[in-house]
């Protein structure tokens, strides 16, 4: 009941449609105007529907500068372990490294993975195409949202969110699990995480010891959102230019970016993009916990009129909108890959 009230009182905990209800009416007026529901495909034309949905990681990261994300393979739902391995090899991927779906849902599915023995588990359970990725070195990671008009040369940065890890800090006395009850947040992932971790949750951590029970910056999976539009400069919003001028048609979304000091990434050293997310993208400042939820509804009709404007210049300029029946058909797709992933 404890965690039920905390969730009830606590906006950013409740469920997607909940939260998105008045997002729906503006949604509707902009579908009227551009006589289409699924206008969000032209926002982004070298991205599968705009980045919407049923989009694949593996293409999206195809369209970014190699160097800066980690080296990433696309394994075929079914494939042989030995072939899995192998290809792990021939990329110099190394343990432990990470395993996602291609297709994603908010962090579904995302799995730290030490062991060929895990990696099995992982393969032989998905029922999906998935990625093996490097695990990223840098030790913290934010979310920058960008945003340019076809008409113009150069975009803007119009949020910044900074993540803070799952990360249980020991006293010398309480298991990990006991630690975990101590904070609503990471209680909330109790279950999930006694799942991957089992009775390593009955280790007691020594005073001050630090362990990261979630190496990626999820809010689903207990990380901490915090608003760091403040950090917006001149320096970093050039820089993010020079790496979205490189992707061909990108025009609308957010780079989830880990970094070793936020001097470095305005100087573009020391960071890896995580994931490039398209028109599905959350101006996820949005969920730190000092917002209400009248700030949140702000910014997601201040980002879905982004959103429909640049779809609808790309449109005056000969990008199609999505046809409803492909859409209705993408749709549906989409909700049965999700069904794989939440499962999972």
């Amino acid at each position: 009941m404890k965690l039920f009230f905390h969730k009830i009182t606590n906006w950013e905990y409740w469920p997607f449609q909940v939260l998105y209800f008045p997002i729906y009416f503006l949604w509707a007026y902009y579908a009227v105007k551009a006589r289409s529901v699924f206008f969000f495909n032209a926002s982004n034309p070298r991205i599968k529907n705009g980045g919407f949905l049923m989009e694949s990681k593996k293409r999206i990261y195809d369209l970014l500068p190699k160097k800066h994300y980690p080296k990433t393979i696309l394994i075929k739902e079914n494939t042989d372990l030995k072939k899995i391995v192998s290809t792990i090899i021939e990329h110099e991927i190394c343990f432990p490294l990470i395993a996602k779906p291609d297709i994603g849902l908010r962090g579904s599915g995302v799995k730290l993975i030490k062991t060929v023995s895990e990696l099995k588990r992982y393969a032989d359970k998905a029922n999906f195409d998935f990625l093996i990725q490097d695990l990223i070195p840098f030790k913290n990671e934010v979310g920058i949202f960008y945003v340019r008009y076809p008409s113009q040369k150069k975009g803007k940065i119009t949020g910044i969110v900074y993540k803070e890890f799952l990360n249980v800090m020991g006293d010398g006395v309480s298991t990990i699990e006991e630690l975990i009850y101590k904070t609503p947040r990471f209680h909330i992932q109790f279950e999930v995480l006694k799942e991957e971790y089992g009775d390593q949750l009955q280790r007691v951590l020594q005073n001050g010891e630090v362990t990261n029970l979630v190496p990626f910056g999820n809010h689903a999976r207990g990380a901490k959102f915090l608003d760091g539009s403040d950090l917006i400069t001149p320096k970093l919003t050039e820089m993010i230019n020079e790496i979205a001028d490189q992707i061909p048609e990108f025009y609308y979304g957010r780079f989830d970016i880990m970094y070793n000091t936020f001097e470095e990434l305005e100087r573009g050293e020391k960071f890896q993009i995580v994931e490039l997310n398209g028109a599905a993208s959350e101006p996820t400042h949005i969920y730190d916990p000092k917002h209400s939820v009248w700030f949140a509804w702000k910014e997601l009709a201040k980002h879905i009129t982004y959103m429909y404007e640049i779809s609808a210049q790309n449109h005056k300029m000969g990008v199609p909108y999505l046809d409803y029946k492909v859409g209705m058909r993408e749709y549906k797709l989409h909700v049965l890959q999700n069904n794989k992933i939440v499962n999972f």
